[in-house]
């Protein structure tokens, strides 16, 4: 009877703790961006932001030459923008158009043995009323009870979305005690909706793990992984401060081709942005908090701006 207890509770704790150690090839999680995180009522430019994302790891050991790690994504997502204020009948007092982003996207990400990377994804959507930024906008507000929007009759108008998105980062530098380390983080979007580059520093510090293995870039998911993590749970401080050269963004200045917006802006070319944010990661779930701030971006009366985000996924096989 002792013999079959012990053995019995063997298999449990075997079970636990393979299950534990076990690798995830599936990530399914969202993203949720708004100035209310910020937690002092603001409600402003860049005001709402929704991403729902499926990721998949391909079999590592099929991997030829320096490629550590190919993940593909599906994604999803609508961002909402505004005036100073969601409240603004009157189009003269607007700094800001109102206008929303709808779209779906392909990616695939490719993480290099010698801790660089690099993103290419494409996104199909609309911009305008199309893209039901006042409904949503709408729903929001009746929900948790803030004050009804108006002002969504000024909003850019409707126009066919389809953008490149580019991303290559290379780790610069991790210390000895692998606690802390540097990142060139680097981006460059093309299309009608947005076009834009930038070039950013990240820094970590805390349980931390290699770029191809890290929740920093959307890599904890894994399928028969040739290189084992550095550690089995990520908790870890960052920042990153970027400059981007903006060229276009429709959401601003409206359609490219023969817009009829009635209400449009010129925009800042160059835009500073300092991220600041934490994460914990286990091997099921990810949890990511960020603030980010932002330089002044649009040729009007409109404020610099800054909003939260917050991410959460979980991981299956």
């Amino acid at each position: 009877m002792y013999k079959k207890l012990v053995l019995a509770i063997f298999a449990v704790l075997s079970l636990f703790f393979g299950s534990y150690a076990q690798e995830y090839k599936n990530e399914f999680g969202f993203k949720s961006d708004n100035d209310a995180y910020l937690w002092y009522g603001q409600d402003r430019y860049y005001t709402n932001g929704l991403f729902i994302y499926f990721r998949h790891a391909l079999d590592q050991q099929k991997l030829k030459g320096e490629l550590e790690k190919v993940t593909y994504e599906i994604s999803a997502g609508q961002k909402m923008y505004n005036p100073i204020s969601g409240y603004r009948p009157n189009p003269t007092t607007h700094d800001r158009p109102f206008a929303g982003y709808l779209y779906g996207g392909l990616q695939a990400n490719f993480f290099y043995k010698k801790e660089s990377l690099f993103k290419v994804g494409v996104q199909l959507g609309t911009i305008g009323p199309d893209a039901l930024g006042e409904e949503a906008q709408d729903l929001l507000h009746s929900i948790v009870g803030f004050y009804k929007v108006q002002g969504w009759e000024y909003q850019i108008a409707n126009d066919f979305a389809v953008n490149a998105n580019f991303q290559y980062a290379k780790l610069l530098h991790r210390n000895d005690n692998k606690n802390v380390d540097f990142t060139l983080d680097t981006y460059a979007n093309i299309g009608t909706t947005y076009n834009a580059a930038g070039v950013g520093l990240v820094f970590r510090t805390g349980e931390l793990n290699q770029l191809f293995n890290s929740a920093h870039y959307n890599a904890s998911i894994g399928n028969k992984s040739k290189t084992e993590k550095l550690k089995k749970k990520e908790l870890y401080f960052y920042a990153k401060p970027q400059l981007s050269y903006i060229a276009y963004d429709a959401t601003v200045q409206g359609s490219m081709f023969n817009d009829n917006s009635p209400v449009t802006f010129g925009i800042k070319p160059l835009v500073f942005s300092q991220t600041l944010g934490f994460n914990y990661s286990s091997p099921r779930f990810t949890i990511d908090y960020s603030l980010i701030f932002l330089s002044k971006e649009i040729k009007s009366t409109a404020k610099a701006h800054q909003y939260g985000s917050i991410s959460m996924y979980y991981r299956f096989n």
